[in-house]
């Protein structure tokens, strides 16, 4: 009987295994291949392998490390604020308020956008001629004149992270208030009637019941700004200021036409990214084996 239980479970799952194979392991199947080639994209049948040639290319680029750089800084401190304003949120949100429903749905309006529409409409906002945000700054004595919000070098980093904290903190609201509808109301009942203040209760019964969420939420949205390509790609095209890992990837491969070097380049995201999800979840690990 088990052994038929075990037949029906892989056939159930064959499909999906199928379509896992074709749409993810195959293309990374081949995108590792290309990259010990010298193929281009022009005409990728004619190449020869060239060993860690492209991987150094990669690794000795300049560009590169700013990056990597870029989507270091772009991932800490876009998922901190995200994670902070999502939980403070998702607090509020939690509460028994008139129109509450209402509210919960509005604030996924930013996240349910397409993300280039996001970024075309911040990217009108904070135009330094004609910008609503440059406007409203002149109006109220903050600056004399507009701002270059997504021309200057110094700002355009900082301004893709705010246009990517308005449009992916209701994803974490979403997940870390899942997280809160299930610590049961009978805990914070007792410890009301127990005179335990509000802020010991939300130390001491909420962030800890509630951790597992917010743990989730943290390793999603990570993973996905280290991959992030379009909202900085809109903004600043292939300027090196707000550069990810993947644009930079996408700049070899079609930019350049170079299939090598951009499957190199690839691969070292898939790596980096890899990596850093396997130490976030060690450390997801390690604080639930020591509570």
């Amino acid at each position: 009987m088990q052994n038929r239980e075990k037949r029906i479970a892989w056939l159930f799952l064959l499909p999906l295994l199928v379509a896992l194979t074709g749409v993810a392991l195959w293309p990374l199947a081949r995108n590792i291949y290309f990259s010990f080639t010298n193929a281009y994209l022009d005409n990728p049948t004619d190449y020869s392998f060239v060993g860690l040639e492209n991987f150094a290319t990669v690794i000795e680029d300049r560009v590169f490390w700013g990056a990597v750089k870029n989507t270091m800084i772009f991932t800490t401190v876009s998922v901190a604020f995200e994670t902070l304003l999502g939980l403070a949120v998702a607090l509020l949100l939690h509460r028994a308020f008139a129109g509450r429903g209402l509210v919960r749905a509005a604030i996924l309006v930013p996240w349910a956008m397409p993300m280039v529409v996001s970024a075309k409409i911040w990217e009108w906002m904070l135009n330094d001629q004609f910008g609503l945000i440059n406007k409203a700054l002149i109006w109220l004595g903050f600056l004399d004149k507009g701002i270059a919000w997504t021309a200057d070098p110094s700002l355009i980093l900082g301004t893709v992270i705010f246009i990517d904290v308005w449009v992916t903190t209701p994803f974490m609201v979403l997940l870390i208030l899942a997280g809160l509808q299930l610590i049961p109301e009978e805990i914070y009942e007792a410890a009301e009637v127990s005179g335990i203040p509000a802020w010991k209760r939300f130390w001491s019964i909420t962030l800890p019941l509630a951790a597992p969420a917010i743990g989730v939420a943290i390793l999603f949205r990570t993973l996905d700004a280290l991959r992030m390509f379009d909202l900085s790609y809109v903004i600043a095209a292939n300027n090196e200021n707000a550069m990810t890992m993947s644009i930079y990837a996408r700049d070899q491969l079609i930019g350049f036409q170079d299939l090598g070097v951009g499957s190199a380049a690839s691969t070292w995201v898939f790596l980096i990214v890899g990596l850093i999800a396997i130490l976030i979840v060690s450390i997801l690990r390690l604080d639930r084996s020591a509570a």
